[in-house]
């Protein structure tokens, strides 16, 4: 069975390609380039490079988000076209969970999450048990401070990932302290591999029904339903 996996739902690219439970060829790339421009041709070079053709193609994973909101649709757009083209299944992953594999062996919470900005972050926090992922909080979109509180109320080590642990190292070390375990930079970047271990646990969902994982409105479109319900109001 050969599955294609595709992450393109923050500033990282990463497609995989598994072939029988066996990655053969993997690309990833952590740069602030356009996904829409590159995505394609980097699924073309590696399926060339691995000599396996769009038809012999069984699968794909995708990870449906949250993150990048035009990230988060260049990902899926792409997924489903090639879904539909093809004839072939298409399941969408959470990109936290995604980011959670990168912890698998870690006794303890595992706490992945991406900036949302103005101090907000997307989040969930799982602890593994039985070889799978297990849900703690789920996921929210919420106040990295918030966020930082309960899990200090927590007795346990808790894992922190995320390609954003910059921005939040000082308080994560401030609020958690000696709980608070962070590794190298290489493990804050979701490895689109374990798409595919993730998507063995779900179903395959009818290809137009797969839909983006944005956790809260864009701007734009909370702007927009916040002046209907004014105009609405206003009648």
């Amino acid at each position: 069975m050969n599955i294609l996996a595709i992450d393109t739902s923050n500033q990282v690219l990463g497609i995989a390609i598994v072939k029988d439970n066996k990655p053969i060829g993997e690309m990833k790339t952590n740069l602030a380039k356009n996904h829409s421009v590159r995505l394609m041709p980097a699924i073309d070079q590696l399926m060339r490079d691995v000599s396996i053709t769009p038809d012999e193609l069984d699968q794909i994973v995708v990870a449906k988000g949250p993150g990048s909101y035009t990230g988060v649709r260049i990902g899926l757009a792409t997924a489903k076209s090639m879904a539909w083209a093809l004839d072939i299944p298409v399941i969408g992953v959470s990109s936290l969970e995604v980011l959670a594999y990168q912890g698998r062996f870690f006794n303890g919470y595992i706490c992945p999450f991406f900036d949302a900005r103005r101090g907000l972050v997307y989040s969930a926090v799982y602890e593994w048990k039985n070889g799978q992922p297990e849900v703690v909080y789920k996921e929210e979109n919420l106040l990295m401070a918030d966020l930082l509180e309960n899990l200090a109320q927590e007795d346990k080590p808790v894992l922190f990932l995320s390609p954003d642990i910059d921005i939040y190292m000082d308080a994560i070390n401030t609020q958690i302290g000696k709980q608070a375990v962070i590794p190298e930079l290489a493990y804050h970047v979701a490895d689109a591999s374990h798409l595919v271990l993730a998507g063995t646990r779900k179903q395959a969902e009818p290809t137009h029904a797969l839909t983006p994982n944005y956790l809260r409105l864009a701007e734009a479109e909370a702007k927009w339903l916040k002046q209907q319900k004014e105009q609405q109001n206003n009648e």
